[in-house]
């Protein structure tokens, strides 16, 4: 049997972005208390589906080194380390044990998000172990997910088929159209992530604290 209500959290975020993985958490805190709140949760069926935003759409696929994007992008060493020292401090707070030392290159992320595409039409109830997989794959484990034999390994370790995972990010009509999907989120006026939108009613923009969240989703059931 159908449940009779419905809960679609459109997720606008980037796997290179530390806010997304820290407003990801915020997001699973806020839906585990509104399950253990709301009388209708158990009736409710939650859909999560995420959406393609490069931060850096210019990169070249090889990558770039990421100390020196870093500095290049906030100014300097000190200032780069100064911003990721309160970033750090908030995914520790969420519970993520962030290793930015560990990451050496800044990746292009347009195979990175063909391949969450691949999971949500391929098997959407495994998509978020996959999303959560590039997260930390990166984050923590400092892999370069730029790379498609990585992505393919990493997809395989989600649940999903290896070959046809490859198959799929490697294919430049399936790049061109996430690359589209990236430029009509811009178009609707979307500038940072991680961006929310709750039953395409109420949108929350960055990594908000999880009883934010918690309110859009009130507000947006």
């Amino acid at each position: 049997m159908s449940k009779p209500n419905s809960l679609t959290i459109d997720v606008v975020s980037d796997v290179v972005c530390p806010w997304c993985y820290i407003g990801k958490r915020h997001l699973a805190a806020a839906l585990e208390t509104w399950r253990a709140q709301s009388p209708d949760a158990a009736q409710t069926d939650v859909t999560v589906r995420w959406h393609p935003f490069q931060l850096n759409p210019d990169l070249p696929a090889a990558g770039v080194d990421r100390q020196s994007y870093l500095e290049n992008k906030f100014g300097g060493k000190a200032r780069a380390a100064e911003i990721y020292a309160r970033v750090g401090a908030a995914g520790q707070a969420a519970g993520l044990a962030l290793d930015f030392n560990g990451i050496q290159k800044q990746p292009n992320t347009l195979a990175a998000h063909a391949l969450i595409a691949f999971a949500q039409q391929t098997n959407p109830e495994l998509a978020d172990t996959l999303v959560e997989r590039l997260f930390r794959a990166y984050f923590v484990e400092g892999q370069f997910i730029g790379d498609v034999e990585t992505l393919a390994k990493l997809a395989g370790e989600s649940g999903f088929n290896e070959a046809a995972a490859r198959a799929f990010i490697s294919d430049p009509w399936t790049l061109e159209k996430i690359a589209g999907q990236d430029q009509s989120v811009r178009a609707q006026g979307i500038s940072g992530v991680p961006f929310f939108v709750f039953n395409q009613k109420t949108a929350l923009s960055g990594a908000q604290p999880p009883e934010a969240i918690l309110q859009a989703i009130r507000e947006g059931g």
